[in-house]
């Protein structure tokens, strides 16, 4: 890839597809998707002295402070496969995590390129959410809307019986949905102050949502 870097973040509720949209921008433009969970473990298990912190703080059951969080990221962004650019995906949540990063990335001569914010009404997401089934006896997933089983209730595979995990269900995602609200909702005024905002219909279709991102991309580049 040619020109400045590509140091992107995307943010949306659960379910918005930011996972999908990101795997296929790794693909297109060859800049890694990082996501925050993924380094706080590959941080414990490297045993190192910031790992071991994380570790203290996890066994604790607290949550391990932004500016840890944000030191452990910054490390990550210094390698090689990140010369080009990164996804941020899962960070910041907060405004707190945002003014953090900024102030950490401006001491490093590192800036964003943009944030893409993917928007989604709640009661799509519901649907996209809690139509979810799993085999009992496979673990093959299919959903009542977009990937139906042939016979209801039974997996393709091995007739096994579908159901509806716990995290599925309507009381999780709205739980989930009023946090993403709460604490990473705010974000969208945080970036937008800053013009760093670009925002897309999550609504339509996987390959009308990605060609928009890549429009936004390539104005930026």
């Amino acid at each position: 890839m040619s020109g400045r870097n590509l140091n992107l973040i995307f943010l949306g509720p659960p379910g918005a597809g930011k996972g999908t949209q990101a795997k296929m921008i790794v693909d297109k433009y060859t800049i890694p998707q990082i996501s925050t969970g993924d380094l706080m473990r590959a941080a414990v298990s490297s045993g190192s002295s910031m790992g071991d912190k994380v570790k203290g703080y996890m066994a604790a059951g607290a949550l391990v402070p932004d500016d840890l969080v944000v030191e452990i990221l910054l490390e990550r962004l210094s390698g090689d496969d990140c010369r080009d650019g990164f996804i941020l995906d899962g960070f910041p949540r907060t405004v707190g995590q945002a003014e953090s990063l900024e102030k950490a990335l401006e001491k490093r001569n590192m800036k964003l390129s943009g944030v893409v914010a993917m928007m989604v009404p709640d009661a799509a997401l519901l649907t996209r959410l809690t139509a979810r089934r799993i085999c009992k006896e496979c673990g093959a997933s299919y959903h009542l809307e977009f990937l139906k089983p042939k016979v209801e209730g039974k997996c393709d595979r091995c007739s096994g019986e579908l159901y509806q995990r716990k995290d599925d269900s309507e009381e999780v995602i709205l739980n989930r949905l009023k946090v993403y609200h709460d604490q990473t909702a705010p974000l969208i005024d945080f970036y937008q102050k800053r013009k760093a905002l670009y925002t897309v219909d999550g609504n339509k279709k996987i390959e009308m949502i990605f060609s928009e991102i890549c429009d936004i991309i390539d104005s930026l580049n």
